[in-house]
């Protein structure tokens, strides 16, 4: 499942993506994925494009909130969780430095 995750979002230009490995972490989800989109408009498109590919993938489509706004999206998979935020609000947020250390990949 991360495999197809971090390819759409390859394909779907998504910027500075960090997949961080959740495994004995947390008991929410083996991996959490952070992305950032260029805009709301993107970052909405990433996500669905993401819900698509996992379908065809064979598994269930995830849980996606946040798509009113697009400015931060979350889609949970089950055993990835995905963030896909507009740039500023990565920049605010920065989930990312709540797990440093613990970055297991980091693509793009």
């Amino acid at each position: 499942m991360i495999d197809i995750i971090l390819e759409t979002l390859d394909d779907a230009k998504a910027e500075n993506t960090i997949a961080i490995d959740m495994f004995g972490k947390s008991p929410m989800s083996d991996h959490m994925v952070v992305t950032s989109g260029r805009s709301q408009r993107h970052v909405g498109a990433v996500a669905v494009l993401i819900s698509k590919a996992l379908k065809e993938g064979g598994h269930a489509t995830p849980r996606i909130e946040g798509m009113p706004n697009a400015d931060w999206v979350l889609l949970d998979a089950g055993d990835v969780i995905v963030h896909i935020f507009r740039p500023e609000v990565r920049e605010f947020y920065n989930l990312e430095k709540l797990w440093q250390g613990d970055i297991a990949a980091d693509s793009q």
